[in-house]
């Protein structure tokens, strides 16, 4: 029989901030949790299609954060990695999630990794997509960037070129093998919202804001090797951003864990959603069991 998922669009007030989210509404109401934690610069509409083919037996929600997506923050928001962890923490406590596995992908690692080290009790296990937190696993162009400092002559400009529309269909086509394979509404919602009044301010804030994550790397390293949580790692290989090295690094200190690189880019679930969906509904019947 095919089980498609039945999926709600919700939004719930954290602290003034009108959080947006998708939540798929399994069949069974004890099924296992998993958070989707989105990157830059999409939002939850990212896992769309994953919430269909897994929503029926799982429970998946995947929230936007300020400054993304549907969700509205006020005009006095402070865009950095400490807000949007706070909102998202807030986020799982108005919904009543004790406990749950994380998927994190790109800028849902340092907001993950922050919600685990302030609540490890609710951490049941992690699917890491493209989610970095070692030294190894940034690019030099990577390095480049997050080196870049607001009061340098033309950083303000590099940033923002990456918020363009080339820029946002490369993070996409980028390291592809396919880019047929890739449906080109992504890239154009992303722009959609990144146009949007003041989004673009937001972003470039957290641009500057992300050297705060490598400044954690040693920490969050820490939290893997005291807590090894179960972990499923698969990973888009050609990822400008975050290459391979990065993936291979988690084992160091979460040895047990499954590893898979894909040949693909930064969005891999884009291009390879047939091969990651079975992996992640078998880590989470496993968590279940």
């Amino acid at each position: 029989m095919l089980s498609i998922a039945r999926t709600v669009h919700r939004s719930v007030d954290v602290d003034g901030v009108r959080v947006f989210y998708r939540e798929s509404l399994p069949e069974q109401q004890d099924a296992p949790v998993l958070l989707l934690l989105h990157g830059f610069p999409s939002a939850s509409y990212q896992f769309r299609r994953l919430i269909d083919v897994l929503g029926a037996r799982h429970r998946l929600i995947a929230p936007d954060y300020p400054g993304f997506g549907h969700t509205r923050a006020p005009d006095d928001f402070v865009y950095d990695f400490d807000g949007l962890a706070d909102v998202v923490e807030g986020f799982v406590e108005r919904l009543g999630l004790t406990r749950f596995a994380m998927y994190v992908f790109d800028f849902g690692a340092p907001i993950g990794f922050r919600l685990a080290e302030r609540c490890p009790e609710r951490i049941a296990g992690l699917v890491v997509q493209n989610g970095n937190a070692y030294d190894e696993g940034l690019s030099d162009g990577a390095r480049e960037f997050i080196a870049l400092r607001p009061e340098e002559p033309g950083a303000q400009e590099t940033v923002r070129g990456l918020l363009t529309l080339d820029g946002t269909r490369g993070q996409y086509e980028a390291g592809v093998a396919r880019p047929e394979s890739i449906a080109p509404d992504g890239w154009t919602l992303d722009q959609h919202f990144l146009d949007l009044p003041g989004r673009r301010e937001a972003q470039v804030a957290l641009a500057f804001d992300y050297k705060s994550n490598v400044a954690r790397y040693d920490r969050w390293q820490a939290w893997l090797r005291e807590h090894v949580p179960p972990t499923l790692i698969v990973w888009g290989a050609g990822d400008p951003f975050f290459p391979a090295p990065g993936a291979r690094a988690y084992l160091r200190d979460v040895p047990d864990a499954e590893l898979h690189l894909f040949d693909t880019g930064h969005f891999a679930l884009e291009t390879h959603l047939r091969e990651i969906a079975p992996l992640v509904a078998a880590f989470l019947d496993r968590l279940r069991a």
